[in-house]
């Protein structure tokens, strides 16, 4: 992704801890004031390191009967390098010059060794996925056919051939489990994928995996351009309560750690271009590998000034990508496409898991992509980790943090369920259920059960059991003078959250979609 010094006039900054996260709940917890200074490193914002599940985090029993058998997915890539080597250079090349005018502190002398050791080493490599980024897919993966593993099994099918005496026969066979999966053309997407599918093949040797990249498979992975922000985020609404998050921010302390001579600075040195670029590269670092003892750069922001800085960027992502009201909800709409894809996916791999005589076994659907297509599709889908609708962007946090929704490897996964041998009425559809994880915690959605009538019969409201919601068939025709008594209501046996049925999924977002 570019740099988003370029995308605001505030840019976005970093930190540079190590993040591992082990608390329960991580996806829906919110975030004090309290919380973000007993621990700073939260606010390391879209570059954290993923937050693996510990054994705190548990999920939820099936309904009596119910299996999992399709996995749909989508997955930023993992922890990568600072995308951009002028900006290494540019910080060595600063500090340097600013040494041979005498003008670094003691402290600014350390800090110019490190940048050198960066520009050697990283700048190079820039955007590229690090080993940490390929261990964090192996191991979704690896936990994913661990938690899950009735989906990769392999299918008893009947094939239609013609034998040898010319006459069509069905032949008994066992399918293997298929994934299919996608990823977009940068090379850090296409290296998660193929790392994903490492882990993934390493505990589930039949499987049978398809991998794709190109420019074709865009429309459905990251259709986002930063381009078009300007058409719906700088709303003056917006910028007002922007601004608020700004004015008690100052780069003083920044001037005074690394240079010893402050007029050099403010005759030769862009201290806004400086600070941000350090802020940036100082939170990618711990994505990188582990021989990093030389980089001090988090010692340049203290906690108070890193807990502001991530305020601010926190509400420009809200801003441009989240359900954010002060700029119309509009960037969330970018993820539609993709949000489609899922659907229409999903549809074909249920057709092909109820009918027994499918000769597919479509098991998981992944997709590897960026921040800009996961970020969006989450508050599209209205996720409880990412719908939150506030306008105080001083109190943003409390309820909507970009660091639970897109540290580096963020994915959903959603899981689907049926019950095996069951038979559904002639004419209707399978008990599909499905649930959502949000890096691998599962996470609730506003979706209704069933079809709630405008108005109920008191003797219907009678008949409905706690779980259990009416809904109304059309109203029959009555012969002139004729008055027929209200129709039964219908019962829909409605699952407790996180399992959702299948159809009340597709009418909830069918009709976002159309909106």
């Amino acid at each position: 992704m570019n740099s988003l010094v370029s995308r605001t006039p505030k840019s976005i900054f970093s930190v540079t801890l190590l993040a591992i996260f082990a608390m329960a709940g991580f996806t829906v917890a919110q975030t004090t004031d309290d919380e973000l200074k007993d621990h700073p490193e939260y606010t390391a914002s879209g570059y954290l390191v993923y937050p693996e599940p510990d054994k705190s985090v548990k999920y939820t029993k099936a309904p009596a009967g119910y299996k999992p058998f399709y996995i749909s997915h989508y997955g930023r890539h993992g922890s990568r390098y600072h995308y951009s080597a002028d900006d290494y250079n540019y910080l060595f090349e600063t500090l340097a010059k600013a040494d041979s005018a005498k003008a670094l502190s003691v402290t600014g002398k350390y800090i110019m060794l490190s940048s050198k050791l960066l520009a050697d080493k990283a700048a190079s490599r820039a955007g590229d996925l690090t080993q940490k980024g390929v261990k964090q897919h192996e191991g979704i993966a690896m936990r994913m056919a661990k938690n899950f593993p009735d989906v990769f099994k392999s299918k008893n099918a009947k094939i239609a051939e013609v034998n040898a005496k010319g006459k069509q026969v069905k032949k008994n066979v066992k399918l293997p489990p298929q994934v299919d999966a996608f990823a977009s053309t940068s090379g850090r997407c296409i290296v998660s994928m193929s790392a994903f599918v490492g882990g993934l093949k390493s505990q589930v040797p039949t499987a049978q995996i398809r991998m794709e990249s190109g420019k074709s498979l865009m429309g459905h992975i990251n259709t986002f351009n930063f381009d078009i922000t300007k058409n719906y985020a700088e709303t003056p609404e917006f910028k007002a309560e922007n601004d608020k998050l700004w004015k008690d921010i100052s780069t003083d302390n920044f001037v005074r750690t690394i240079f010893a001579d402050t007029a050099y600075v403010s005759k030769n040195v862009d201290v806004s271009n400086l600070y941000n670029k350090m802020f940036e590269i100082a939170g990618s670092i711990q994505g990188m590998e582990d021989d990093n003892d030389l980089i001090i750069f988090d010692r340049l922001f203290p906690k108070e000034e890193k807990i502001k800085r991530w305020k601010a960027q926190n509400a420009w992502w809200y801003s441009i990508l989240g359900t954010c009201p002060l700029t119309g909800n509009d960037g969330i709409n970018t993820a539609k496409p993709i949000l489609k894809h899922i659907m229409s996916e999903t549809e074909n791999a249920i057709a092909g898991a109820t009918d027994a005589d499918a000769a597919t076994n479509t098991v998981a659907t992944l997709r590897f992509g960026h921040d800009t297509g996961l970020l969006p599709l989450a508050g599209l889908m209205q996720l409880s980790v990412a719908n939150a609708k506030v306008t105080d962007l001083s109190k943003l946090h409390e309820q909507w943090t970009d660091f639970r929704i897109i540290p580096m490897a963020a994915n959903l996964q959603m899981i689907f369920y049926k019950k095996p041998g069951a038979k559904p009425a002639k004419g209707a559809a399978p008990e599909i259920l499905v649930k959502f994880l949000y890096n691998e915690r599962e996470v609730t959605a506003p979706i209704p059960c069933g079809d709630e009538p405008a108005q109920e019969p008191a003797q219907v409201k009678a008949d409905i059991k706690p779980g259990m919601v009416a809904a109304q068939p059309a109203a029959q025709p009555a012969a002139p003078g004729v008055m027929l008594p209200p129709p039964p209501a219908k019962k829909v046996k409605c699952p407790a959250a996180p399992y959702y049925r299948w159809e009340d999924v597709k009418n909830f977002y069918g009709k976002i979609l159309t909106e």
